[in-house]
Parts: structure tokens; C-alpha cells; sequence
């Protein structure tokens, strides 16, 4: 894809990483790492820092941290950058310890929104954080970038706020809250911070940097693409542009026939039941001022169509209105998909408080993708590529007590690309990297590999992913680029794959032999998301990934199997899984190795019947699955299926006041929650009692029985009520043993019968 986009609208309407003048503190050259403390500056030779970073995360110095990425890069802008990492934020005193920045604080909550950070999708406490050493919970707030802002601005009270990451991102409308239960006011309001970057912001940032620098006052840099900010009424900075009113949807009512103009007034007073005469006295239609109804042609600069996108701002539906009105929330919701492709998205702007509070929270169109030199730009910058000396053990070491899990996880993988353009309802890329993909060169990627081999201490020669949000998009794109910029679907690839998209993997398959023929390198893994209906349409990719990238397990996420959720997903049917998997089971066997797809599905989603869960775990049992790691839906800020799971609407149909509205069925409450959970966990003899019960209720007693063609048994083995997750400490514990050897059966309570077979499962 990058070769066209390199031609295209993007590359011809943003000025490039490279091209500013680098600030005045670049003589003090690359830090080994951002300092985290006033000794690290001292060390550099620094008396105060420009620009200090906060975020939710321990500090590790890698490009797959958002936070090392931006500091990295606003250093070689030749700014002074320092990190505050997870600080406590009981009071403003730990937001000093770098002293006062010279021109602003930079605010994120970390590589996840805090809420999704710290909650399961029931609503419960994690214990574990895996972005913290030791893998601990607790270290950062809930809405950390919320109290980050606060204890900033309490600070130092006079420094410019720039808010940044995927919290942010997902937050920058008013937008339903799961964890509260009710729409919350747009991030930009609740933070208080001058600026808000959304999705990936080097491209906005790095212009912010400079301009704050030269002294320009924060409140009058309204400009930059991908950013949010509170404008007050009566700011002349909007001067100018043309508002288009968008805070309603159409409503049906009585429409008045026109008027025929080839009748006589009295033909068309008879025409209504009325008269012209005098004597009964005239009606409107006998008045002669009273014309036909005339159509205007519009004229050539007319029309919504025809107005300068870079001047037009739709106005959405209030936070009050959305608040209280679910349908206007699903209307604003679709609005601010559908103006979502940087080549012709316009400005949004909604309304926040009335009377003395009354302000509009402005949102400009999205960032400029980076071209692929800006991508090796950002890339190639002197990463560590571990994290802070300060969280090493007494050995010196990180993979002991205070091991980052995440840091553990992306260890030895490099990342290849940006952007996903499948259009996910339940996911958050769409919302904050977006659908266009950004690729790095092929010299790059082995820079880093080959870094990877030289440098990072416990190497052993297994790369474990080459990858980025979904495996195989390294390179597609659309065919044209006029198309791309003027393309306003949500995905590429549902309901099926478009025309004008590029399935060509021929690049994707030369880094991947180019990387595994390094010198040291004995094997490339792919951990990322596969999208397998891409990869189909290449037969010579699935052979190269099978014999040569897979580790015996390859996980993949057909998400469900029935058309009903699949469609409020978008996703593919699942004839494409399983046309993946004969090719996979093919090259498997061609290739004299035993391998296995791990598929993952969601439960709950909305659009998800019982019934359609019933078939999942139907299916599951007749393929052999038994899925230990179990998702449950979990409704993301600003998600197209949040807005489903809040509304009871559809988005992607349009939506309306009366029946033309699809309503969309919603898994609520924690029973038929885990129901659809207990589905997909049909093995698990914890859950038989309750998929009896729904089974009945549904008359599908026929599955129930102690056949193979039977979904669940009818005996019940004495069971601990304990659920092993995945995750070890958010597993539930046991309410009892389980006495071995003796199973009761469902119906009587007492042990099996001799001879029967008792087994759970």
C-alpha cells in the first residue's frame, strides 16, 4: 500500500517528520535513556527538561511502547525529554520530580485505556497488570489520563496539557462508559487539557512541539490535523468555516401533497373537500398568491458535496441530547465513523454544558499517515530496546521479580506495520490507528531484526512475531489512490473483499524469507492476527507462513460461526476459516509437521442469540475444540458495537425513529452473560447444571445425553466450582474439593450406576 499512498492525497498534504529545524537542545545529543530522574538529567548535562512525558506504563525503551516511540521521536526533533512513569497520584508532588517543563506536559494513561487495564469484562479487579514491574496491579488510576491531567495542572499550573493515547482516542466524543454505565462527557472536558492527539500522533506532536516552542500560544493552535480541543462560544478562531447541523436524524410525519399546477384553484379546492365559491367562502387554495411548488436546481457551488471539506465542520448531536437519547447516540456514532479516512473526513464539533458552561468540543480530521520513510524514520531511532535500569533486580537483570510481562511478550518481535482496514466493530483500531496502512521498508525491518540478534541480552535466535495490528496487511492497499482518498466504507474487506483492494503478499512473503535467511536467526514466528480471508487469496503465503513460521500452534479469530453476530461484527462467514484450514492442514502435512489452529471466538456480542451460541459450541464439539481462553464482549469507549450493546440499534444499517430501524439483540445481565460464556466452555462440568437448564428452556433437551452426538452429559461429577483462567490470578477459586472417584448424577443425586462410565466430560 505505501507505494501508492507515497502518490497519493496523503503524501502531497502533510509535511514530512524530517523537515523542521531541529530545536536548540539538540547539542545535547541522545540520551541512553529518557531520564527519570533528576541525577539521569544531571548526567546529560540538563538543567530542566522541554517537554515531560506522563504515562500509565513502566517506562520500556521500545517501539512497541507508545511512550518511547513519542519520546524518542520529540528528542530528535532536539527537544529534552523526560519520563514520569506510573507516579503516585495521591498528590502533585511526584508530577515535580523533573522539575518544570519549559513548554508542555505530555499526558497518557499508557498502551491500554486504564479502565479496560484494570477491569475484566464482569465489571471485576484485576490483580495483575502486565505493564507493570512484577506484573502487579494497582499502580495507576482509574481514567489515569483524567487524574494525570488534574495532578499536572496542580503542579505546574501554568504549562500547557497535550493529552495523547489510546484512552484519549477512544474518549474524544462523548461516548458510553461500560464501567459506569452511562455516557460520559468527552475526554477533552472531564481532562481540562489544551490539546488532545488522537490515534498515532507523532505527525500532530512533533508539530505541536515546534510551535509551542516558537512561543505561539497553545489555545491559538486550532489547526493541526488529528487533534481535539474546547473551543468557547463567540471564539473567532472558527471564523469561517461552514457548519453542516447533523443533531437530528429524520423523523416521519404528515407530508403535504404538492400542489397539481395543471388544476384550477377550484379544481384542486374540490380536489381537498373545499370550495371557491363566495358564498361558502374561499380557501387558501383559491388565494392567488399561492404558487405551485417550484424545484430549484442548486447551483454549481451548491449542495452539501460540493462544500470544502477543509472548511466544513458537522455539527453533532449535544453531550446532553446523546446522553439522554439513544438513537441520536447511535447517529453520532455512525456520523464520526464515516469521517474517518483522512483523505476526506471533516471536522466534527459537539456541544458540551449550556448557558455560562456552554462550550464546543472541536475534533479536526484525522492525522496524515506516515509514508514509509517516515515510518523508518521513526523506527530506526536509537531505542534501548528494554526497559529502564531502574526496574532491574539486585543482579541487574528483568526477568526475574520485576519482569514486565508486556515487555516479555514483544521482546524479540518487530514491528512491521500500522493500521487495520478490516473494520472490526467490537475492536479499537479503527477508532485510533485507522484503516489506512502504514508500512515500513524491507531494509528497515532487518536493521531491526538484525539489531534484535546483536544487542537484546537472552536472544536465542527465534524471532517471535513479524507482525503489527493484523499479520498479513504489510503493503495492501487500495488500487487507486483517488479511491482511497475518496473510499467512506468501514472495511475493506466486509462483506466481502472490495475490487479496487490489493491481495498481492508477494512483499510480506519476501521479508519473511529474507528475515529467516539472516545469519543467527533459526526461526521467524507470527504471534499477530492473521486475517485468513486475505490469505486465501494467496496460496503461496499460506505455504510460506505454515512450513516455515508456525510453531505448532497458530491462533486466528474466526470470532463466531453464525450469520446473526458475524454481520454486527463484520466479519467473515466461516466457509473462509475453513477454506484456510484445509490449506493449512495441506501445507501441514506437505511439510511432515504436526500443527493445530487455535481459533478464538467472542461471546456475548451484540446481535448473539442463545440459539447462536447453542450452534457455536455445537460446532466446537464436532471439530474437537475445547476453548480454555474464553472472551467475553467487552464494550470499548466509542466501538461501533458498543454503540449496538447501548443503543439496542444498528449504526451500520442507518439509523431512524421508526421501523426501518434494525434493532439489535443484546446480552445483558450476568446470567445469560454466563450462558454464552458457559457455550463456549461446554466441556467444563462447572457449567453443565446451567446449560441444562437453558438447554430445556430452549427445547434442545435432545442435546442433552451421554452420546457423542450429545452436547453435554446427564450425570454431574462433584465439581470445585473453580474456573482456570488463562490469566492464573484472575482465575476464580474453588468453593470445595472434588472428591475423587465419585460422581453424582444431575437427576438423583446419588453415584452412577455399575457399569456406567461417569466420566466429566
Amino acid at each position: 500500500m505505501n507505494a501508492p499512498i507515497d502518490v497519493s492525497f496523503f503524501a502531497r498534504n502533510a509535511k514530512p517528520l524530517t523537515s523542521y529545524r531541529p530545536y536548540w537542545a539538540k547539542r545535547f545529543g541522545t540520551a541512553p535513556f529518557l531520564p527519570m530522574s533528576r541525577a539521569e538529567m544531571e548526567q546529560l548535562g540538563w538543567d530542566s527538561c522541554d517537554i515531560v512525558l506522563v504515562t500509565g506504563d513502566a517506562y520500556v525503551d521500545h517501539p512497541s511502547f507508545g511512550m518511547a516511540v513519542i519520546g524518542r521521536v520529540l528528542e530528535a526533533q532536539g527537544f529534552r525529554v523526560g519520563i514520569i512513569a506510573q507516579p503516585d497520584w495521591q498528590s502533585a508532588e511526584p508530577f515535580k520530580v523533573l522539575g518544570k517543563p519549559n513548554l508542555f506536559w505530555g499526558v497518557t494513561a499508557g498502551n491500554m485505556d486504564s479502565m479496560i487495564n484494570r477491569y475484566t469484562a464482569d465489571r471485576k479487579i484485576r490483580s495483575d497488570d502486565a505493564y507493570t514491574p512484577g506484573d502487579v496491579g494497582g499502580k495507576r488510576p482509574d481514567r489515569a489520563a483524567i487524574v494525570y491531567s488534574q495532578r499536572c495542572r496542580e503542579a505546574y499550573k501554568d504549562v500547557p496539557i497535550v493529552l495523547g493515547g489510546i484512552e484519549g482516542s477512544l474518549r474524544r466524543i462523548a461516548h458510553y462508559d461500560y464501567w459506569s454505565d452511562k455516557v460520559r462527557r468527552s475526554i477533552v472536558v472531564d481532562a481540562k487539557c489544551d490539546l488532545l492527539l488522537y490515534g498515532n500522533a507523532e505527525r500532530a506532536l512533533v508539530e505541536v512541539a515546534h510551535r509551542i516552542a516558537a512561543r505561539e500560544p497553545v489555545e491559538q493552535i486550532t489547526d493541526v490535523r488529528g487533534t481535539a480541543f474546547v473551543r468557547r462560544p463567540g471564539d473567532q478562531t472558527a471564523d469561517g468555516w461552514i457548519e453542516l447541523d447533523s443533531t437530528e436524524v429524520d423523523q416521519p410525519g404528515h407530508v403535504e401533497d404538492h400542489i397539481n399546477p395543471y388544476q384550477t384553484t377550484s379544481e384542486q379546492a374540490q380536489a381537498r373537500g373545499q370550495s371557491c365559491s363566495k358564498e361558502e367562502g374561499a380557501t387558501p387554495e383559491c388565494d392567488p398568491q399561492v404558487r405551485p411548488i417550484t424545484i430549484h436546481r442548486p447551483q454549481a457551488t451548491g449542495g452539501v458535496a460540493r462544500l470544502p471539506r477543509d472548511r466544513t465542520v458537522i455539527r453533532l448531536p449535544s453531550y446532553e441530547q446523546v446522553r439522554s437519547d439513544a438513537v441520536l447516540y447511535a447517529h453520532a456514532n455512525r456520523v464520526l465513523h464515516l469521517e474517518t479516512n483522512p483523505g476526506n473526513a471533516r471536522a466534527l464539533v459537539q456541544a458540551h454544558g449550556e448557558g455560562t458552561t456552554a462550550r464546543d468540543v472541536w475534533i479536526n480530521p484525522p492525522p496524515i499517515p506516515l509514508t514509509t520513510a517516515e515510518m523508518d524514520y521513526v523506527f530506526d531511532l536509537p531505542y534501548a530496546r528494554g526497559p529502564h535500569p531502574a526496574y532491574a533486580d539486585e543482579h541487574g537483570r528483568h526477568d526475574g521479580a520485576t519482569k514486565i510481562p508486556a515487555w516479555e511478550m514483544i521482546r524479540f518481535s518487530v514491528n512491521i506495520m500500522r493500521g487495520c482496514f478490516g473494520g472490526c466493530t467490537f475492536c479499537s483500531i479503527t477508532e485510533h490507528e485507522g484503516r489506512i496502512i502504514q508500512s515500513r521498508s524491507e531494509d528497515s525491518i532487518i536493521r531491526e531484526v538484525e539489531e534484535m540478534r546483536d544487542k537484546v541480552v537472552g536472544f536465542t535466535g527465534v524471532v517471535s512475531d513479524l507482525g503489527g495490528p493484523t499479520a498479513n496487511m504489510y503493503r495492501l492497499g487500495c488500487r487507486s489512490p483517488a479511491i482511497e482518498a475518496a473510499c467512506r466504507k468501514p472495511s475493506c474487506v466486509y462483506p466481502g473483499i472490495c475490487q479496487n483492494l490489493t491481495t498481492n503478499h508477494d512483499p510480506l512473503i519476501r521479508i519473511y524469507r529474507r528475515a529467516r535467511a539472516l545469519k543467527g536467526i533459526k526461526k521467524i514466528l507470527i504471534g499477530s492476527g492473521l486475517r485468513y480471508d486475505l490469505a486465501v487469496k494467496s496460496p503461496e503465503y499460506v505455504k510460506e507462513l505454515v512450513q516455515h513460521h508456525v510453531g505448532g500452534y497458530l491462533k486466528i479469530a474466526p470470532e463466531h460461526t453464525e450469520s446473526g453476530p458475524l454481520s454486527k461484527m463484520m466479519k467473515p462467514g466461516i466457509g473462509s476459516y475453513d477454506r484456510f484450514k484445509a490449506m493449512f492442514e495441506k501445507y501441514s502435512e506437505e511439510a511432515g509437521k504436526k500443527q493445530f489452529l487455535i481459533p478464538y471466538f467472542i461471546a456475548a456480542h451484540p446481535g448473539t442469540s442463545d440459539e447462536d451460541m447453542m450452534n457455536l459450541a455445537l460446532w466446537l464439539k464436532k471439530n474437537g475444540f475445547r476453548a480454555d481462553q474464553v472472551q467475553t464482549f467487552y464494550p470499548s469507549p466509542m466501538a461501533t458495537a458498543t454503540a449496538m450493546y447501548h443503543t439496542s440499534l444498528n449504526p451500520l444499517k442507518g439509523v431512524h425513529r421508526d421501523e426501518r430501524a434494525e434493532r439489535v439483540d443484546i446480552v445483558r445481565g450476568e446470567k445469560r452473560r454466563r450462558l454464552h460464556k458457559a457455550f463456549l466452555r461446554y466441556h467444563d462440568p462447572n457449567n453443565w447444571p446451567l446449560l441444562r437448564e437453558a438447554l430445556k428452556t430452549m427445547g434442545r433437551a435432545d442435546l442433552i445425553g451421554n452420546g457423542k452426538h450429545h452436547l453435554i452429559p446427564t450425570f454431574q461429577p462433584v465439581t470445585d466450582g473453580g474456573y482456570q483462567s488463562a490469566r492464573r490470578k484472575n482465575s476464580t477459586p474453588g468453593g470445595r474439593a472434588l472428591v475423587k472417584g465419585r460422581m453424582l448424577t444431575q437427576h438423583t443425586g446419588l453415584p452412577p450406576r455399575p457399569g456406567t462410565k461417569g466420566k466429566g466430560g
